[in-house]
């Protein structure tokens, strides 16, 4: 706005209406509550504690990530895919540790396979990269289990890829890799 259009638009708020009509001055308060808003308007972005798009906090995404490794250790630990149909994308492509390909609904047969019950699960050491709106998480997954009545356990280093959207963060890869000794389990 230049100097001489705001004197115009203060001459014409100060205006006095009482030689209008009626109908005029219906008009003269709806152009004046008009040049009022538009001037509010353009105002707005100078005003102080606005920030339109402040930049996210970096700690607070890392510890986002983090916890959707930890919410993915206790989904898998309670056979329930519930998170998986949450959190993974529709378009999700995994590699299990023993090599085998999955989409979504095949990892989460996966997590559910009927009689397999972990004792523990939990994912430590994750460390996250940022990309833009991509995340790379690499955890270390522990665990026990019962497979075919006898006690195992196991290891893996396991990386997700997620991808920052409208529904928040959502895993749209992963690859599994067991650690010696290597024992064959569904994941």
């Amino acid at each position: 706005m230049t100097a001489g259009s705001i004197t115009a638009a203060v001459y014409f708020l100060c205006e006095d209406p009482a030689d209008f009509e009626d109908t005029w001055r219906e008009e003269y308060t709806m152009n004046k509550i008009a040049v009022l808003l538009i001037a509010g308007l353009a105002l707005a972005p100078a005003w102080p504690g606005q920030e339109p798009d402040a930049p996210p906090n970096p700690e607070m995404q890392r510890q986002e990530i983090v916890n959707l490794e930890n919410e993915t250790a206790h989904a898998i630990q309670q056979n329930n895919g519930t998170f998986f149909r949450r959190v993974y994308s529709e378009d999700f492509i995994g590699t299990l540790s023993h090599g085998q390909s999955v989409n979504k609904a095949q990892f989460i047969d996966a997590v559910q396979t009927p009689g397999l019950k972990y004792d523990s699960f939990i994912a430590t050491d994750t460390r996250v990269r940022f990309f833009q709106d991509v995340a790379v998480a690499s955890s270390l997954w522990s665990l026990r289990t019962s497979v075919n009545g006898q006690r195992v356990g196991g290891q893996f280093r396991v990386t997700h890829v997620y991808v920052s959207g409208p529904r928040g963060w959502q895993a749209v890869a992963s690859q599994a890799t067991p650690l010696p000794p290597d024992v064959h389990l569904p994941l």
